[in-house]
């Protein structure tokens, strides 16, 4: 892997480069610090509103003129909004990068958010919402992450309430736009068969003149410490029960957050996924025919969030016992620790995992863009190394100090009958 290039625009604006000549594509990223993480209640969905408000065009870029630009040059181009950020993306041949990155200097000061565009995509964004529901899941996790978070923006979905999407206005939309997406507020990261200096005098030329105006103040409040065992139960038309048991943990850049990825991969799996046969949670709870799957994650956050463990359970049996289950194999772990082997083997699939899941141009870049959301552009660079300085002690002592009752949430979904009526009129 080749050095990475990190500099800073006198208008705020961070770069990241990364040469790779492994073949003739280019990844463009543009990240932006602000997610759902930052938005009050009333404008709750704002953020990834106005991601689909960015790709209604410019006037330099119509509405569908790079899309179809971007598929006859046979690349690709999406964007997403987290929690903590909003990112846009298009990985193209290297010698037709330009139109992407003449693109994303653009619609950082020129998107026009016509009434009526936004108006459409209201309703889009509420059927979006809408289709959401219909997965029991949503309503589960979404309930436990509003139990979770009391003050804290990470206690309402990504998409937002339907309250709120129905009353928010283009100029709120707007407003949003205007005070976010701006060069102190924003990377550019680029991945693939460039010349780095070239590179960078293009960016320069591209971003350096829009104004800087300083990094907006981002609306965040902290969470509280909880101080006790929270519980929710949520009904939903159905046939499936499902429990979701989740630990208030540290955000990513905290330097037990990767013991607590181990400590998932011991229990779960290196990628959290229910096909792990020899993971501790699926031989105490699927191999016994409790559960139908079970699968646990961590999500690189900026502020602390949860650690969480969804089962699937089998028709006759209940929460009750594999939640029992689950809390003997947290206890079990807690009082004996785990072996050298079991850690190395781990860490081997971990460290294989996250490989394997980078090996593109493009996840590279996302990475990368990640990183500097997190505040440590090293922080993707640094993931393997830093697995590797990980101990069976402190993965014991992260289960110790994270998986205690006082931090505990524990979500249950009871199916109902899915013919019966919600209520009578």
């Amino acid at each position: 892997m080749t050095a990475l290039t990190h500099t800073t625009l006198p208008n705020g604006l961070t770069i990241l480069l990364r040469e790779a000549h492994s073949a003739p594509v280019i990844s463009f990223w543009l990240a932006y610090r602000v997610g759902s993480r930052n938005e009050p209640t009333g404008q709750t969905g704002i953020s990834h509103w106005v991601e689909h408000m960015m790709f209604k065009g410019t006037e330099q870029f119509p509405a569908g003129m790079l899309d179809r630009e971007i598929d006859r040059a046979g690349g690709q181009w999406n964007a997403f909004t987290s929690m903590d950020a909003t990112k846009y993306f298009e990985t193209l041949p290297a010698d037709k990068i330009g139109i992407a990155m003449r693109a994303e200097a653009d619609r950082m000061v020129n998107a026009q958010f016509d009434p009526d565009e936004t108006e459409s995509e209201r309703t889009v964004i509420i059927s979006e919402r809408q289709g959401a529901e219909n997965q029991p899941t949503f309503w589960l996790q979404e309930g436990v992450r509003g139990s979770a978070f009391r003050v804290h923006g990470y206690h309402h979905e990504i998409i937002g309430d339907e309250a709120d999407l129905r009353a928010m206005t283009r100029d709120q939309l707007y407003a949003h736009y205007r005070r976010h997406y701006c060069p102190a507020n924003a990377a550019v990261i680029a991945v693939g068969a460039f010349d780095t200096e070239d590179m960078l005098r293009e960016i320069e030329d591209l971003f350096g003149a829009i104004p800087g105006n300083g990094a907006p103040e981002l609306f965040a409040r902290a969470e509280p410490p909880q101080a006790g065992e929270r519980r929710v139960t949520v009904e939903r038309p159905g046939q499936t029960a499902f429990l979701e048991v989740c630990h208030h943990i540290p955000g990513a850049a905290h330097e037990d957050w990767i013991r607590l990825q181990l400590l998932n991969a011991i229990l779960s799996g290196s990628s959290g996924a229910s096909d792990n046969k020899t993971s501790r949670l699926y031989q105490a709870l699927v191999k016994t025919e409790i559960a139908a799957g079970v699968g646990a994650w961590l999500t690189p956050t900026i502020d602390p969030y949860l650690y969480s463990v969804l089962i699937t359970l089998r028709d006759g049996r209940t929460a009750d016992e594999a939640e029992a289950i689950l809390l003997r194999e947290i206890e079990r772990l807690q009082a004996d620790g785990v072996s050298e082997a079991e850690l190395r083997k781990a860490r081997k699939q971990t460290r294989a995992a996250f490989a394997y899941r980078t090996e593109s141009v493009t996840e590279q870049a996302y990475w990368l863009a990640q990183s500097f959301i997190l505040g440590d552009v090293s922080w993707f660079d640094n993931y393997s190394e830093r697995l590797l300085a990980v101990s069976a002690e402190d993965v014991l002592d992260v289960a110790r100090r994270y998986l205690r009752p006082q931090t505990r949430v524990v979500g249950a979904l009871n199916p109902t009958d899915p013919q019966q009526e919600a209520d009578p009129a």
